[in-house]
């Protein structure tokens, strides 16, 4: 590849919802600018930007894609133009966020059969979050019943008045807006000619907006994001493709981001990927300055150096090594130490720190259990190297419920990620579902003596303390009250007994789960001069919580999360229904474009499985989050079955030993 300056370089994302056709047009206009002697389709597994196993397997983007292009515009300017695919589905949205960041525009594709959908909701709160100029691409038009008009509305409703039509499809041919009479032009000029002032006044004078006008109006419209540039085709058979690689010229170059303002070396490490020849591969979006190869830099996240050996711009899965990275070029690099997905590299001596990527929470969870004991370490290698690649994807021990946990944004995440873990590293897990955080607490008032009292020869042991146990709002955690008097227990002993009640906490009396939001007070006891001691009324005071809780009206609370669901609106009658039968309270519902999203609130318990049934009712057309919210009172025929589940377990477990 030969070298270009960095303001004749375009880093450019493609986004959208899943099946809008983002890879497709990625592949076309590699195609198109000469980069393979034939396009590459995704479902025959010859996409180059969909070329690992599961992708081929799934015949889905799982991981962004990248691949450089060079690309001479309509006026013969050359560019370089380094196109990144991201995943339409949901569950690997870290992925969409981590090529966004290193973009300096995008293109939101839009389905033409199925209009705005979720994802495009998605694309377009992030592309202003990140403050990209955006440019809109309406796929597929060849599909039959395709109503170009309503979804041109839709798109206008969604994206406002900027967005201006330039290209409309006519058969197996694109009819520039511009240069014919449509009854779309006069809109898509004003547009542009609002943008500045001597265009402005030149529209207002009928006078005649020349092709330079235009081209001004455009470029100045795109980096202001004023003007949304909309084009349309069908990528499969390569029509709209030219028009949309023409119009990138408009987009600003790297030169012109604040990153690049800087006058020592930054870059930012975006994506990990595991490569079975090269080990971890790093990909990098060079902001300023250049990365050298056989130099040394600086990872100013960690502060370490690093040793830069081989530097490589990437096409797919096919690699071309080169001396160095310029400003504003996205590549990779191998066998670096320390470096992990968002530090950043700079210069030696250097405390330059690039914005890290913001990952979206982890939505689903679940339980995994190695088939081997012999395999529990590989697997934790193997999780935590999954890891590096997709940080929304969190392995954990939870050391309450005893369960290594995995967390993901759905359950095609999941089944991509332990696929990888048995192809790239060689070993199997079972699945079973995590067990909930439930708590206990109390709704009444109770007062007992916790004595413990032991003579077996020399010095016995003696303690004694009543404690009164009462219920506090919820929230409040556990509060301990020392309300002794007159020395009846010396102050010696008075942290033993607030040990003793804090460590009996941990195990509560109902199902053994931890107790929370109540108050004990020690406000009566007694000692012996001689045989208390501190383990003496450690052990009384977990014999009073052990007594005394059962008559304060013990209760089980659970996890109350906020869910939020964004589905068309024809889908909200079943959607709503089957947050109702997951015992789910519906907040409010706002209207979002063509769609509505749904506020609710529903207990952690019943909200696994929630995302498979979501894609399934909605034809995989909602997307669903989640968060923790608060802790709420179990209903009393759940809290039984809570309960009768643990003394089964319970029973297993000794039977067990």
């Amino acid at each position: 590849m030969k070298k270009y300056e960095p303001k004749d370089i375009r880093n450019v994302v493609l986004m959208g919802h899943s099946g809008s056709g983002k890879t497709t047009i990625a592949d076309a206009m590699l195609f198109k600018s000469g980069g393979g002697s034939r396009q590459g389709k995704v479902e025959d597994g010859t996409s180059v930007f969909d070329y690992t196993s599961e992708e081929i397997k799934w015949k889905i983007s799982i991981s962004l894609g990248l691949a450089w292009l060079e690309w001479k515009d309509e006026h013969g300017s050359p560019l370089l133009i380094n196109l990144i695919d991201t995943p339409g589905y949901d569950d690997f949205r870290g992925d969409v966020i981590a090529g966004s960041r290193v973009a300096d525009g995008c293109i939101i594709v839009v389905n033409a059969a199925t209009g705005i959908e979720p994802g495009t909701l998605k694309a377009k709160e992030l592309a202003e979050n990140l403050k990209l100029p955006i440019f809109i691409f309406i796929n597929q038009v060849k599909k039959p019943n395709v109503n170009f008009d309503k979804v041109l509305k839709e798109i206008k409703d969604l994206f406002g008045r900027g967005v201006t039509l330039l290209a409309i499809p006519q058969g197996d041919k694109i009819i520039s807006i511009l240069e014919s009479d449509s009854p779309y032009k006069s809109d898509s000029l004003e547009t542009i000619a609002e943008v500045e002032d001597s265009l402005t006044e030149k529209y207002l004078n009928e006078e005649k907006l020349e092709p330079a006008d235009i081209g001004k109006g455009l470029q100045i419209g795109v980096r202001t994001r004023k003007v949304i540039p909309l084009y349309s085709g069908d990528a499969y058979d390569n029509i709209g493709v030219s028009e949309l690689l023409n119009g990138l010229s408009f987009l600003n170059s790297p030169l012109e981001r604040e990153e690049a303002k800087n006058e020592s070396l930054s870059a930012l490490n975006f994506k990990t990927m595991v490569d079975p020849h090269l080990g971890d591969l790093k990909f990098v979006r060079v902001f300023s300055g250049a990365l050298e190869a056989g130099t040394n830099v600086f990872n100013s996240n960690k502060g370490k150096d690093e040793k830069l050996n081989q530097l490589y711009v990437v096409r797919g899965k096919e690699r071309e090594e080169v001396k160095s990275l310029e400003t504003g070029m996205i590549g990779a690099l191998v066998k670096l130490k320390a470096t992990k997905t968002g530090d950043t590299l700079t210069s030696k001596g250097n405390s330059v720190k690039l914005d890290k990527l913001e990952f979206p929470m982890a939505q689903i969870k679940m339980a995994v259990i190695p088939k081997s004991k012999h395999d529990e370490e590989r697997v934790s290698v193997g999780l935590s190297k999954l890891n590096e690649e997709d940080p929304t994807f969190i392995s954990f021990y939870d050391a309450e419920t005893k369960q290594r946990i995995i967390s993901g944004l759905g359950e095609m995440h999941f089944n991509v990620m332990l696929d990888k873990l048995k192809k790239n590293f060689g070993v199997e897990v079972g699945t079973e579902r995590p067990r909930i955080h439930y708590r206990e607490t109390i709704t009444g008032m109770a007062e007992q003596q916790g004595k413990y009292k032991r003579q077996t020869g020399g010095h016995g042991q003696y303690g004694d303390c009543w404690v009164k146990f009462e219920p506090l709002e919820r929230g409040k955690g556990v509060e301990f009250v020392d309300a002794i008097v007159g020395g009846k227990i010396p102050k010696r002993f008075i942290p033993s007994v607030e040990k003793g009640i804090r460590e009996s906490v941990e195990r509560g009396i109902l199902a053994g789960y931890p107790t929370t939001d109540f108050k004990a007070t020690l406000y009566d006891g007694s000692f012996h001069d001689v045989d208390s001691s501190d383990i003496a009324f450690k052990i009384a005071a977990s014999m009073a919580f052990r007594d005394g809780m059962p008559r304060a009206k013990p209760i089980l609370l659970e996890p109350i999360m906020r869910a939020e669901v964004i589905a068309p609106s024809e889908f909200m009658g079943d959607v709503m229904g089957e947050i109702s039968s997951r015992r789910g309270k519906i907040e409010r519902t706002e209207p979002v474009g063509q769609h509505q999203k749904i506020y609710a609130l529903v207990p952690e318990a019943e909200l696994y499985g929630f995302s498979t049934s979501l894609r399934s009712q909605t034809q995989g057309m909602a997307s669903f989050s989640q968060e923790f919210l608060r802790y709420e009172v179990v209903p009393r025929e759940t809290q039984q079955q809570i309960i009768e589940e643990h003394k089964k377990v319970s029973t297993t477990r000794k039977e067990e030993k």
